[in-house]
């Protein structure tokens, strides 16, 4: 405790001090265009804008690069187009608290005799299932608030292959289609269509190592995300349960300007019964006392060219 104490302590008044230095001091922008590529039908091209503003810096290494980063990104892919916002702020340097929105809409394609649904309200009829939805109909649009602690061990033991790095993120988000009711389910770039209008959770835990080489980092990546709110009878079908992603992910440098993120992905899925498994509408599904197994997801590559 005395060890926080003195942290604590030695932050605060190199915290106070940056008021007033370098309130000159040059923001930093920045501009790149991303393309991202699965085995999965889907892809998608963004091209983002960022800003980083020096914002109450000091002497301490706990506080010398505290900011303040402003991104806005636009997201295009064969079935959507959305427009992000989002602001970090890092008071301190193992954490940063995230604020954003979202907002675009879709259209859906037929492709390989394959229905791809951008967006589109999910409805039963009979034994079947209904899209509803025609191209840019509704906007599809989400906000955000969360926080992320992060920790770098050469920040202990300086040296360039001292980089064990870990970071956590978890955030609560709203999550909207405005051509839906709030009991209609909804699709959202050809995901599995079980969307509703409320609250959500997402997280995610990063535990990688950084290294001078081209291959410059190795990690493994777990995120998941729940619905917040409720429907009546929702654990038939394993709609309280929470979704798991499981990542092995490789990033290489291979310019100064391009770098490569390779990702080999596993998902939780749910484990329905064989008399219900076949049920066109989720809603008819009943989950096994087994609920959830693991299945691989995809592979996917992220390429980067820094513009500025």
């Amino acid at each position: 405790m005395n060890f926080l104490k003195k942290i604590l302590f030695f932050a605060f008044f190199s915290f106070s001090s940056a008021a007033f230095a370098d309130e000159y001091e040059r923001i930093k922008m920045g501009t790149d265009l991303s393309l991202t590529v699965s085995s999965r039908p889907e892809a998608k091209v963004a091209l983002s804008q960022s800003f980083v503003f020096p914002f109450l810096q000091g002497q301490s290494p706990l506080v010398a690069d505290n900011n303040v980063t402003a991104v806005l990104r636009t997201e295009l892919s064969p079935i959507s187009v959305n427009e992000v916002a989002e602001i970090t702020w890092t008071p301190i340097a193992f954490f940063q608290l995230v604020t954003g929105g979202r907002i675009g809409s879709g259209w859906n394609i037929n492709l390989f005799s394959e229905d791809i649904y951008g967006i589109g309200i999910v409805r039963k009829s009979g034994g079947s299932v209904v899209v509803d939805g025609n191209g840019f109909d509704g906007l599809l649009w989400s906000v955000k608030t969360g926080a992320a602690v992060q920790f770098d061990f050469a920040a202990i033991f300086p040296g360039d292959w001292n980089h064990v790095v870990f970071r956590t993120y978890h955030e609560i988000n709203y999550a909207g289609y405005s051509a839906a009711r709030s009991s209609e389910p909804w699709y959202f770039e050809n995901d599995d269509g079980e969307n509703m209008n409320g609250w959500n959770y997402y997280g995610n835990y990063l535990l990688g190592y950084q290294m001078p080489l081209f291959l410059n980092m190795v990690g493994l990546l777990a995120e998941t995300s729940n619905y917040l709110y409720t429907t009546e009878n929702r654990e038939i079908w394993g709609d309280e349960l929470p979704r798991w992603n499981f990542s092995i992910l490789f990033n290489f440098t291979v310019t100064e300007r391009v770098s490569i993120a390779a990702l080999a992905q596993l998902w939780t899925r749910r484990t329905f019964t064989q008399e219900t498994e076949n049920n066109a509408f989720y809603q008819d599904r009943v989950v096994e006392s087994e609920p959830i197994h693991l299945e691989f997801y995809r592979v996917a590559a992220i390429v980067t060219f820094k513009l500025r």
